[in-house]
């Protein structure tokens, strides 16, 4: 069942922050998951061919970092992971982070984080999100309250973000198992491939989210398929990569299991989005897991509704994206939005 918000923060103690600047060159920003206090335990998958990352080595299971306080998902291509300073600033100036020393002030935040390129796309190549764009993120974050219904569309790291031809941005979803578990994702589509059958005009998400798609008109697809053809027309070459996205959960999962449910999540980028994981793609799942509910004990298996949920709620987070995005046309391109070539579901 979907639970209250229908977003990340569904989960207890996530709190999601967007910082987001457009006009004036600008069309970029930076979204900070925060995991509540303690941290949760993290893991990542990356899979696409030209990913920007920060600090996701601390998260192999081999590896001595257990948990996380926040993670960070910006525009800017790799001159965007710079936002990541301001959070890993701002934790320490709470006390929070890997303990190195005896006093409360003497912790290492570990901050992963994962760009989007969207380099230039409000007109000005040099306007990208920066550490003072990351404490802003995660200053949004912790002020919300909890459970916060989290902003979607053209916000955070999603400002600047296209799909295909069309406007991308920031989705999210959650649900609540038959055992009590959460999970929510979070996701932030910007990716080379199209969320769209071109044939039909029906997002490709749609087709795995158990209920009856309805094709839209002849008439309005054909224009919908010029308007499109029109924009994308004017971007040489077409626009990069990436989707990132987040899936939390409030059970108890080891780094290792935490890596196979950011894994398994990937199959819900797959569904929604074609074609995924290229040498151009930056695809990157991060898994939080904050341990405060025990899976059902004596079964090895029942981590499975825990993958098979984070993988369909990457899906249909995806599909918000689409349908929650605006479209935009200023002096760095030209994306028109789903919603306003085919209107609402």
């Amino acid at each position: 069942m979907d639970a209250e918000t229908d977003a990340l923060t569904d989960v207890p103690g996530m709190r999601v922050g967007h910082a987001t600047r457009s006009g004036d060159g600008w069309l970029t920003g930076t979204t900070v998951v925060l995991a509540p206090e303690g941290g949760a335990v993290a893991a990542v998958d990356v899979r696409g061919g030209g990913p920007g990352t920060k600090e996701t080595d601390a998260l192999d299971p081999r590896n001595v970092v257990r948990t996380v306080d926040a993670v960070v998902l910006t525009g800017g291509s790799a001159y965007g992971l710079d936002s990541a300073s301001g959070v890993m600033a701002w934790l320490e100036e709470h006390g929070r982070g890997v303990r190195v020393g005896p006093g409360p002030e003497h912790v290492v935040p570990v901050v992963p984080a994962a760009c989007v390129f969207d380099l230039g796309r409000g007109g000005d190549f040099r306007a990208r999100p920066d550490a003072a764009m990351g404490r802003a993120a995660v200053e949004a974050a912790a002020a919300g309250p909890a459970g916060a219904a989290v902003a979607q569309g053209c916000v955070g790291a999603g400002t600047g973000a296209v799909v295909g031809a069309l406007k991308g941005g920031v989705g999210t979803a959650s649900t609540v198992l038959g055992s009590g578990v959460t999970v929510g994702a979070l996701v932030v589509a910007n990716a080379a491939g199209s969320a769209m059958d071109p044939e039909t005009g029906v997002l490709y998400g749609e087709f795995w989210q158990g209920r009856r798609v309805g094709y839209p008109a002849t008439g309005v697809h054909e224009a919908a398929r010029r308007r499109l053809a029109e924009a994308a027309a004017r971007h040489t070459p077409p626009p990069l990569n990436t989707t990132l996205a987040v899936v939390a959960t409030d059970a108890v999962l080891s780094k290792a299991q935490a890596q196979k449910v950011a894994g398994t999540a990937h199959d819900g980028i797959a569904r929604a989005v074609r074609p995924v994981h290229l040498l151009n793609d930056g695809d990157t799942v991060f898994a939080l897991a904050t341990g405060a509910r025990p899976l059902p004990a004596g079964d090895p298996l029942v981590l499975n509704e825990v993958l098979a949920a984070g993988a369909d709620l990457v899906t249909r987070a995806l599909v918000r994206v689409v349908r929650a995005a605006t479209p935009y046309a200023g002096p760095g391109g030209d994306w028109p939005s789903y919603g306003e070539l085919y209107g609402a579901p």
